[in-house]
């Protein structure tokens, strides 16, 4: 079986079901989440949102591999192919333990699925557990972008929850900085798609006169990688740690991955008359 990957969330599922060796061609995408990837020297491709038809011909596969987001021209580029095709397209977490029966299923990895499913509910459930003697369900804002402001998708909605917070807003839709500003959530969280971990928190907040939010005034403004809460993968619970360390830092310890800003950094950008800084394409790491 000769897989493309054109999403990092199948490349990632893939490498847990230690089945990367079906992979023949893959995102940079892909290889940025696993370096590793490099030493099977894959064709690099296009991923699903800028998908491209020659390019997947190319790389002589048996089966295509896709998942959010698509545009329908990128859509059509993988149809036209004419190579059988497995689209993806999570919403829940129930959703990602779905896809993950699937792709097991098309690389022969059922126990291995089930092992990892299982792994990823308990690690769910443990956090759960360990949040249920919090004192207070702090509001949390999640945010997966920010010109426009959307909000993050359902299954971080359910990891909030999962980690004793109470999720801001409806997932996946737009949203305003008044809006955000009227709610006064108790945490700040960002996860630009396809910015790593790059979000400039500190200009940020003042550029949307945030500066006198809760979470502001008490310091619960970060940054998560996007890739732990923006891939639909295992990974996702490299997330839930940091949801619960930046939601309840006495009951989780702190992830090391976790940024937090400071009030010096949001005054000195204040004082700053930098341009706003530039923008990362939007879900291109999904």
């Amino acid at each position: 079986m000769r897989i493309a990957s054109l999403q990092p969330s199948i490349t990632i599922t893939l490498a847990a079901l230690k089945k990367l060796d079906t992979l023949c061609a893959c995102t940079k995408y892909c290889l940025e989440a696993l370096p590793e990837l490099a030493a099977q020297n894959p064709q690099i491709l296009h991923d699903s949102w800028t998908a491209n038809t020659e390019e997947i011909l190319a790389a002589k596969a048996d089966l295509v591999l896709a998942s959010v987001p698509y545009r329908m021209e990128s859509l059509a580029a993988i149809l036209k192919s004419g190579l059988p095709v497995l689209t993806l397209a999570p919403h829940s977490l129930a959703d990602i333990y779905k896809d993950i029966h699937l792709i097991a299923a098309v690389v022969d990895a059922q126990p291995a699925a089930e092992s990892l499913i299982t792994q990823m509910q308990s690690t769910i459930s443990s956090t759960r557990h360990r949040s249920a003697s919090r004192t207070s369900t702090p509001i949390v804002y999640c945010e997966e972008w920010g010109k426009p402001l959307i909000h993050s998708q359902t299954w971080v909605a359910e990891l909030v929850e999962a980690a004793g917070g109470r999720y801001l807003g409806t997932p996946g839709t737009h949203t305003t900085a008044e809006d955000i500003a009227a709610a006064d959530p108790d945490v700040l969280l960002f996860a630009w798609c396809g910015a790593g971990n790059r979000v400039p928190l500190e200009r940020v907040i003042p550029q949307r006169n945030w500066q006198s939010l809760k979470a502001v005034r008490e310091h619960r403004v970060f940054c998560i990688p996007d890739q732990y809460l923006n891939t639909p993968a295992p990974t996702l619970l490299e997330g839930l740690a940091c949801i619960a360390a930046a939601t309840h830092p006495p009951l989780h310890p702190i992830h090391p991955e976790l940024i937090q800003l400071g009030r010096a950094e949001i005054t000195a950008a204040e004082a700053s008359s930098d341009p706003d800084p530039s923008q990362a394409s939007a879900w291109s790491a999904k």
